[in-house]
C-alpha cells in the first residue's frame, strides 16, 4: 500500500481519508460517488522541460516544415524547425501566468499538424512516437516518465471502491493510447483537449476546428459532462488544476516539484495554486521529502 510514500504527514493524510469515506459514519460515501480525478502533465508524469505531446507535436510541425519551407517564417514553425523547445514550454507557462498570446499562436499550429487523418492513424502516430522516444534528459523511455507514487495512488484509491479519471489540458487522443498500459486507465475515462471529428466513408477523421481546451474552468464542466458526478479526490500540479481542486468537495492533492536531483524544481505556471493551497489547507505532496521513488526503476 502505497510503498513509494515515505512515512509523513501527506501519507497519513491520504490514508485517513480513504479510511473515513471507505468506513460507515459521518463521512462514509457510497461507491458509486467515490470519483476521483487526476491531471495528467506534471501530475501523472513528466512534463518537463517541455511536454511529452509538445514534443510529439513539435517533431510533426518540424516534417511539416521541411516539406514547406516557406513555413519556417513564422511561429510555431520556425521554433519546430530549429528544435527550439523552449519557445514552446515558455507559451504554455505564459499561458498558466495569464497570457495566452504565444499559444493562440500555437494552437493554430497544433490544430492543423494531425488533421484530416483517422483517428486510428492518429493513435498509430502516437503509438510509435511512444515506441520510438525517449526523454530527451532523464534519458529513459516516455512510458516510463509516469510517477510510480501517483500510480500507486490509483491503485489505492481503486482497490477502495474509487472510480479514477484523467482530466488534463493535454490531447484525449494522444492520452489514450498510453494510459492504460502506463496507469491502468482505460480510454473511456481519458477526459481532455480535443478537436471535432467528422464521419466519412465508415471511418471518423480529424478536424481542425477546435472542441475543448480542457483547462481551468472548462475541467470541471467536462468532469460533469462525463460523469454527472462531483469528485471527491483531486490531484493537479498548476494553475490550469485550480477550478478542478475548487470543484472536488473532499481531498484535493497538489504535486510540488522540488526535486532537481531526480526531476526537476520549478514552480513556474502554478504560483497562484500553490498560494491557494495555503490559505484553502490543500494538501501538498513535495516530490523531494514525500516520494521514495520518482520513477520505475
Amino acid at each position: 500500500m502505497l510503498e513509494s510514500w515515505n512515512d509523513g504527514p501527506t501519507k497519513a493524510a491520504l490514508v485517513d481519508f480513504v479510511g473515513r469515506v471507505t468506513t460507515e459514519g459521518p463521512d462514509y460515501v457510497a461507491p458509486q460517488d467515490r470519483i476521483a480525478v487526476f491531471d495528467n502533465d506534471g501530475t501523472l508524469w513528466c512534463e518537463k522541460p517541455a511536454y511529452i505531446q509538445l514534443d510529439f507535436l513539435v517533431r510533426r510541425l518540424a516534417a511539416q516544415a521541411a516539406a514547406d519551407p516557406a513555413l519556417t517564417d513564422r511561429q510555431p514553425y520556425a521554433a519546430a524547425a530549429s528544435g527550439d523547445l523552449a519557445w514552446f514550454g515558455a507559451a504554455v507557462t505564459k499561458h498558466y501566468q495569464g497570457d495566452d498570446s504565444d499559444l493562440k499562436v500555437l494552437g493554430a499550429g497544433v490544430l492543423s499538424a494531425n488533421e484530416a487523418i483517422s483517428v486510428d492513424d492518429l493513435s498509430e502516430r502516437v503509438t510509435g512516437f511512444f515506441a520510438e522516444v525517449r526523454h530527451p534528459t532523464l534519458d529513459r523511455p516516455y512510458t516510463s516518465c509516469g510517477y510510480v507514487p501517483m500510480i500507486e495512488l490509483l491503485r489505492y484509491l481503486e482497490s477502495n471502491g474509487f472510480t479514477c479519471y484523467i482530466v488534463s489540458g493535454g490531447g484525449r487522443d494522444f492520452m489514450r493510447p498510453v494510459t492504460g498500459s502506463m496507469y491502468g486507465i482505460p480510454p473511456e475515462r481519458v477526459i481532455g483537449s480535443s478537436v471535432a471529428l467528422q464521419y466519412k466513408d465508415g471511418d471518423l477523421y480529424t478536424t481542425a476546428q477546435p472542441e475543448f481546451l480542457d483547462d481551468g474552468p472548462v475541467k470541471p464542466a467536462r468532469i460533469w459532462s462525463r460523469t454527472g458526478r462531483r469528485p471527491i479526490f483531486a490531484a493537479g500540479n498548476s494553475n490550469g488544476d485550480i477550478e478542478m481542486l475548487e470543484y472536488s468537495h473532499g481531498f484535493r492533492l497538489l504535486v510540488l516539484h522540488d526535486d532537481d536531483a531526480r526531476e526537476f524544481d520549478y514552480v513556474a505556471g502554478a504560483e497562484r495554486v500553490l498560494e491557494l493551497a495555503k490559505t484553502e489547507g490543500w494538501t501538498v505532496t513535495s516530490m523531494q521529502s514525500d516520494w521514495a521513488e520518482v520513477f520505475p526503476r
